[in-house]
């Protein structure tokens, strides 16, 4: 794919917030037709940019525990862990990081037990070498 521009990077900016706007509502924000902007989100999705569209679900309980599970890949990259990260509903982040963590994965749960089980789960996957838990005490800054 060529290099995005100032419009793809508009569209991308307006699917990250609103991951279900109609084609209509999009092409009218950024100001060109339904068939261009169709046209240049299927390219962003073919070039892998748009990766997919989800529901980023908040908190629906206050009484729910967060953390971090800090991962350590024996090789990277490692698609078939990602795969199944995502496969499990208290996950809510996944981002690859530089230097001595590989992934840092956030996660949401009921319970201490549930995390546990959890982290468990996680810690047995296939090219997980070292995995560390930090729970949230307090989120202090949150944007959206």
């Amino acid at each position: 794919m060529q290099d995005i521009d100032a419009i793809d990077r508009t569209i991308l900016s307006i699917l990250t917030k609103e991951a279900r706007i109609a084609m209509k509502a999009l092409a009218g924000r950024i100001g060109l037709s339904r068939s261009a902007t169709t046209e240049r989100v299927g390219r962003l999705e073919k070039a892998g940019i748009i990766r997919g569209y989800r529901a980023d679900i908040g908190s629906l309980d206050e009484g729910q525990i967060r953390a971090f599970l800090l991962v350590t890949l024996k090789r990277t990259p490692s698609l078939g862990v990602l795969d199944r990260l995502a496969g499990f509903p208290a996950v809510r982040k996944v981002s690859s990081v530089s230097g001595h963590l590989d992934l840092v994965v956030e996660v949401e749960v009921a319970s201490i037990n549930a995390l546990n089980e959890l982290r468990n789960e996680v810690a047995t996957l296939d090219n997980v070498e070292d995995l560390t838990t930090s729970i949230v005490l307090r989120r202090d800054i949150e944007r959206s």
